[in-house]
C-alpha cells in the first residue's frame, strides 16, 4: 500500500505544479484588471463583475474545445482551466464585495451584485459553450 500512495503522489506533483502556475498567471491578470480599473469605496465593483463573466466565457469556449474538439495534454485542464481562469475569475473577492457593500450600509447594491454576478457568470458559460458548440458544427459540415 505504500508504495501506491508513493506513485499516486508522483503522479500528482505535475498536475499540483501546472495549477500553481497557472493560479499564478490568473491571479497577476485579476490584479493587473483590478489596477487598471480600481473600484472606488462603497461603489459597485465592475470590474469584478465584468472579470468574473469573462473568465466565465472564456471557460465556456475552452471546455468545449478540450472536450469535444482537442485531445489536450493531461495537464492543459489543470494549468489553464483550474489554474489560470481560476485564478483569474475570483469569487472570493466577490463575496468579499457584497460583505463590504453590506457592511457599508449598501445592501440593495450588495444583493444586485450578487444576484447579477451569478446570473451572468452563468449565462456567460452557457452562452458561450452552445456558441462554441454551434461553431464547430457549422465549421465540420
Amino acid at each position: 500500500m505504500p508504495a501506491q500512495r508513493r506513485e499516486l503522489r508522483r503522479r500528482q506533483w505535475p498536475i499540483i505544479a501546472a495549477v500553481a502556475v497557472g493560479g499564478a498567471i490568473g491571479a497577476c491578470a485579476r490584479y493587473g484588471a483590478a489596477l487598471m480599473w480600481p473600484t472606488a469605496q462603497g461603489a459597485f465593483p465592475w470590474t469584478t463583475l465584468w472579470v468574473n463573466v469573462i473568465g466565465c466565457g472564456i471557460i465556456g469556449v475552452f471546455m468545449v474545445i478540450i472536450t469535444d474538439v482537442w485531445a489536450a495534454h493531461r495537464l492543459v485542464r489543470p494549468f489553464f482551466g483550474t489554474g489560470v481562469l481560476g485564478g483569474f475569475t475570483t469569487f472570493s473577492t466577490y463575496a468579499v464585495d457584497i460583505q463590504r457593500l453590506m457592511d457599508g450600509g449598501r445592501a440593495t447594491t450588495g444583493l444586485l451584485y450578487l444576484a447579477a454576478t451569478m446570473v451572468a457568470a452563468l449565462t456567460t458559460v452557457w452562452t458561450t459553450a452552445n456558441l462554441t458548440r454551434r461553431v464547430i458544427e457549422w465549421r465540420q459540415s
